[in-house]
């Protein structure tokens, strides 16, 4: 036997987990009960999606939905045990259990929607929706029919971003001051989102996640130098309820792939290097002490600090792997995920109100809170 009709096989024998079986989350029945997925879009992000959920023991991915002919003959012939579908209805009228939506961001709602309303649970790529009444509609529907509704905002996952958190929630850093964050490429240009759409939800997520605060306001400026009124520069400034305040570069228009994190704080600073091969995050005990006094001929007298500089160990996992794996134990346990659909509302809100910004030349503008 082939290993691809083995493989085929082997997923023909798995039992589908149907709401009625996940009812008692925490019995031992529940938590290994096998969960069949339907990924939409097999374009830039779907394949690796397809890729990380075939691996989980327990998940079968059983329908891959494409309207593109070829890219459908490409999912065949990758994922041959998959039944692979042109029609959006085959999958939610099909056994599955989740669907998995990675497609332009103006199909999110919609298809999200019917997902939701067909009782399957659902993962949709960043950002949840291209606008916040959206993105609020489908939070209260996933709550009226108890599904879970989870954002893919992978970073949220990556182990070095897991560590920046706990430097800063455990102050190792002390009182954060600023962060600054850079995220450029040459392209990946998009027809129809502007690149703050496309890029910033990972930086603006990232953000939340590790100050554990939604940012109060934002201001945007940018340009748009190669599609017309599609900006490819944006930067963003964020401020947070503690005082800190970001600030946010995101283009498609730069000769080097960038993805840093600085955060800087009244005790330590660190730098998270997501390109880096090794050492992806780097603590550094400098700083600026300011005496408690001035000398006796009050002269201004500032101390810089310039001390170690340690890289703690990252025990790492592919982050797309963890999130997949998150996702199934929502479903299955019934616990809250960590990029929930609140959290990719206030996404969307805090895009929205920069998107504002950036069509009135930077005006600051307050971000809805709740």
């Amino acid at each position: 036997m082939s290993d691809a009709t083995e493989k085929r096989s082997r997923r023909r024998a798995k039992p589908s987990a149907h709401p009625a079986s996940m009812s008692q989350s925490n019995t031992p029945s529940a938590r290994s009960a096998r969960l069949r997925f339907a990924v939409v879009g097999y374009g830039y992000w779907g394949p690796q999606l397809v890729r990380n959920l075939d691996r989980i023991p327990n998940a079968e991915v059983a329908r891959i939905v494409d309207l593109s002919s070829v890219r459908r003959q490409t999912a065949r012939l990758e994922f041959p045990g998959a039944q692979v579908v042109g029609r959006f209805e085959e999958a939610l009228e099909s056994d599955v259990d989740a669907v998995v939506i990675a497609t332009p961001i103006r199909t999110h709602y919609e298809l999200a929607r019917r997902a939701l309303e067909q009782g399957k649970h659902v993962l949709v790529e960043k950002p949840l929706t291209a606008s916040s009444a959206e993105a609020e509609e489908l939070v209260t529907l996933a709550d009226s029919v108890g599904r879970v509704l989870m954002v893919g905002h992978t970073f949220m996952y990556n182990p070095a971003v897991e560590t920046l958190r706990r430097l800063v929630q455990e102050r190792t850093v002390g009182n954060v001051l600023y962060i600054d964050s850079s995220r450029t490429n040459l392209g990946i240009f998009q027809p129809d989102i502007n690149v703050m759409w496309d890029l910033a939800p990972h930086d603006i997520s990232i953000l939340c996640y590790i100050l554990d605060q939604a940012p109060i306001s934002v201001s945007a400026h940018g340009g748009a130098y190669v599609q017309p009124k599609l900006h490819d520069v944006v930067y963003l400034t964020l401020k947070f309820p503690n005082g800190a305040l970001a600030q946010v570069h995101v283009s498609w228009l730069n000769p080097a792939k960038i993805r840093r994190f600085t955060v800087v704080g009244d005790k330590q600073m660190v730098i998270y290097d997501d390109v880096a091969a090794t050492e992806k995050i780097r603590v550094f005990d400098h700083g600026v002490d300011r005496p408690p006094m001035t000398s006796t001929f009050g002269e201004f007298q500032l101390s810089y600090r310039y001390g170690d500089i340690v890289s703690p160990h990252i025990f790492w996992t592919e982050p797309l792997a963890a999130q997949c794996r998150h996702f199934m134990q929502a479903i299955l346990e019934g616990v809250t995920p960590r990029s929930d659909a609140r959290n990719g509302l206030l996404i969307v809100r805090v895009l929205e109100a920069a998107e504002y910004s950036l069509a009135n030349d930077g005006v600051l503008v307050p971000i809805a809170q709740g």
